[in-house]
């Protein structure tokens, strides 16, 4: 339990500094390294690498689009399949990056095991 809360806490604070910075794909390197670093199962690998990037990706999408009232955010979800509703978007936004860096995460654990 102790590496898990490591390994969110590890992957979301590079990736929230590295993310400004780099495009927005750092986050599957960084959730690599921390797989391979922090020992641990490779489900609670992936868990930490999804949950990370999941609320790293939702309360930053959720700070921009109120930020302008929703507006852009809105003409978005409307363009997708998704009648509009901006909650929608935050939420397929977070599994999006949080499929992305657990599968990284994953990947990374299973390569230390070799």
């Amino acid at each position: 339990m102790k590496n898990f809360v490591v390994s969110v806490f590890v992957i979301l604070f590079l990736s929230s500094v590295l993310q400004p910075f780099l495009p927005w794909y750092i986050i599957a390197p960084v959730a690599f390294f921390a797989g391979y670093f922090i020992k641990q199962s490779a489900l609670a690998a992936f868990g930490a690498g999804f949950w990370a990037i999941f609320l790293l990706w939702v309360s930053y999408a959720f700070v921009l689009t109120h930020a302008n009232n929703d507006l852009l955010a809105h003409k978005v979800a409307t363009l997708l399949p998704m009648g509009g509703h901006v909650s929608m978007l935050l939420l397929v936004t977070g599994i999006i990056g949080g499929l992305v860096s657990g599968l990284a995460a994953l990947s990374g654990r299973l390569a230390a095991a070799l």
